[in-house]
């Protein structure tokens, strides 16, 4: 059976929902807390296929999965409700700085990048109908299909409000009336009619609020902590219109003069800044637009050069303060996340990264920059640098556009005009440029184990059950390779069947030994590459050069620690040389807490090996060779 239906009869068989107060994960099993354990049907559960099995361990109800327990715990965790009740590890190192924003972006857009990579597509269909002569921009086949195509780019603050109300913790509800302010017809009439709005005497900068981003996520980020402080302050017998009503008085005028025009105000400033550099310095204006596209779309600043630019069309004939900026960006941005369907083994980010990645190159990149390009700094910086090499490149030749149109391959018409068919010809090399140039950049730089930069080795276990990860690195072509494995721990080694673990001592998670260790350090035990740290770092994902990929289990059901007493000393994607320091844990203070600090040392793609020999040593170190991997 697939994930969700394991998950589903898992779920009926513990008793139901109902019976489920909490769910949590490990490393490799489904942690439940039941309301009534005597409901569980334990002889049941331990006869499914896909089941290692089940036990009632320190007041937890466990089933025993193996390595792919994300997917069914992702399955699960919808059907008892809500996402996860697990807590945060207070040790847990939390995301700060340029991480934080990644995080937070991530979590935003994540849910929506479907709907943008939906109407992205059906841009990209009518860009490609009118290019072809299929359908006329007059018809009203071709307006219908534009409102199609347009409506979540136009609405974008409401789904925005949607999903950052979830991150930020804060009311849904409220946060789609803070959008509909930003969107409301008379706040868009009194802006294109040129009314002076104010509110307590207070001037409104009207802005333009439709497919901008910034604004909305800074109100909603306003709205969590006032609507936090309103619900605490409020008696609970009036807090149902109070919160709210206080909420939208306090948010709406902060949101509408200060937050929400804070991007055109950016923008402006940015407008008269490229003006005076399209007059000085003209290649600078492409290279600038073009590398920093992506934060321009983001912020909506990209409208106030647009505007700039139909005044120096409306002056000089042609446009070049923001069309080929942004033509040299899409195609970099293009041709980075085309890299990334390149590349990927992930099914689900390949049909993302080849759909949006179309979508580029038609001109529409929101799809692709929240989906994919701000979800890995590597792609980002991909595109920057794409972007910024065609840019440069269009400055120089002093690339124009003789009349108005979208960023895109079929555009390029738009482009011949003056006395010479040149400012054409740079025009389509400005587009492989930057397609090349993004694409390269991104084929080097990208790394399987950065996707979304909260990589959990977890996520990518859709369908094998004992690897580590389902992108392992090829062994090679010679039979009886040899992958020599060296101990990750000072100790005493002892048989797998010994450890007091069913998951482990059957061999369900793949063949291997335990150490009893006498001090509190991880060492590597080869040259490779961290895959994944379990987030209460119990546990750590290794794969090797030569693709050999081992788990390392500092303990039995240490998970309950949540982090307290480890320290890791790299983190996922790190390189590492075998001997160095991986992981610091306090043996005493673990042994104190009740803990059995046995640690199995296991060979997680063992079905890819024709053997796994262990050594015959006792007391190992860090120079003791305890396993033989043999192709």
């Amino acid at each position: 059976m697939n994930n969700k239906e394991l998950a589903k009869v898992i779920v009926e068989k513990v008793g139901g929902a109902d019976n489920v107060s909490d769910l949590t994960h490990c490393i490799t099993r489904l942690r439940f807390n039941l309301r009534n354990a005597d409901l569980a049907d334990t002889d049941a559960i331990k006869e499914m296929d896909g089941i290692v099995g089940a036990v009632y361990k320190g007041g937890q109800y466990q089933v025993i999965i193996g390595p792919h327990v994300q997917s069914v715990y992702d399955e699960a965790i919808q059907m008892v409700g809500g996402e996860t009740n697990g807590k945060q590890s207070e040790s847990e190192e939390k995301p700060k700085g340029f991480a934080l924003f990644f995080d937070t972006i991530a979590g935003i857009f994540t849910p929506i990048v479907g709907a943008l990579a939906g109407s992205g597509m059906v841009k990209a269909i009518l860009a490609l109908s009118t290019a072809m002569g299929w359908l006329s921009t007059e018809s009203q086949t071709y307006s219908i299909l534009n409102i199609m195509g347009d409506a979540v780019f136009y609405f974008l603050p409401f789904l925005i409000a949607t999903t950052a109300a979830k991150k930020f913790k804060t009311s849904q509800f409220l946060a789609l009336v803070f959008a509909g302010i930003l969107l409301h017809p008379d706040l868009t009439m009194m802006r294109t009619e040129g009314v002076e709005a104010a509110f307590l005497g207070i001037p409104i900068r009207l802005a333009t609020y439709s497919s901008s981003v910034i604004p909305i996520i800074l109100i909603v980020l306003l709205q969590s902590y006032i609507e936090k402080f309103a619900r605490k302050y409020t008696p609970d017998v009036v807090k149902v219109f109070v919160v709210p009503m206080v909420t939208i008085l306090i948010v709406a005028p902060i949101g509408l003069i200060v937050l929400g025009p804070l991007g055109s105000i950016v923008g402006e400033y940015l407008a008269v800044f490229f003006t005076f550099l399209e007059d000085e310095a003209s290649f600078v204006v492409p290279l600038l637009v073009g590398g920093l596209a992506p934060f321009l779309v983001m912020t909506g600043m990209h409208y106030s050069l647009g505007a700039a630019q139909a005044v120096q069309r409306s002056i000089t004939g042609y446009g070049s303060i923001l069309t080929p900026g942004l033509l040299s960006a899409n195609m970099a941005q293009g041709g980075a996340v085309m890299a990334v369907a390149f590349r990927t083994k992930n099914k689900k980010v390949k049909s993302l990264a080849t759909s949006t990645g179309i979508s580029c190159f038609m001109g529409v990149t929101e799809p692709a920059l929240y989906g994919v390009t701000l979800q890995n700094k590597r792609v980002l910086i991909s595109t920057v640098l794409g972007g910024a090499s065609a840019g440069l490149y269009a400055g120089i030749v002093g690339l124009k556009a003789w009349s108005s149109g979208t960023s895109n391959i079929f555009s390029t018409p738009i482009y011949m005009g003056g006395d010479s068919m040149w400012n054409f010809y740079h025009a389509i090399i400005t587009v492989i440029i930057g397609a090349t140039v993004g694409f390269t950049a991104c084929l080097f730089l990208y790394k399987e184990n950065m996707e979304s930069d909260t990589s959990s080795i977890d996520h990518k276990k859709k369908e094998n059950t004992t690897n580590l990860s389902n992108d392992s690195v090829s062994l090679g072509s010679n039979l009886g390779e040899k992958n020599e494995i060296f101990s990750p721990l000072d100790g005493e080694m002892i048989s797998l069947t010994e450890v007091d673990d069913d998951a482990f001592a059957t061999e369900a998670m793949g063949k291997g030994v335990a150490i009893i260790p006498s001090n509190g350090s991880i060492y590597a035990p080869f040259d490779g590459q961290v895959a994944m740290i379990f987030k209460t770092k119990h546990a750590i994902g290794l794969r090797s050069h030569t693709g050999v990929e081992l788990l390392i289990h500092i303990g039995i059901d240490t998970v309950k620690l949540e982090g307290k007493h480890f320290l890791a000393k790299i983190h996922d994607g790190d390189s590492f040389v075998k001997g160095d320091l991986l992981m610091k844990f306090d043996r005493e203070a673990i042994l104190d807490a009740g803990f059995d600090l046995t640690t199995p040392v296991i060979v997680t793609n063992t079905n890819e090996y024709l053997d796994v020999i262990e050594s015959e040593e006792i007391n190992v170190s860090n120079l003791n060779k305890i396993m033989t991997v043999v192709k």
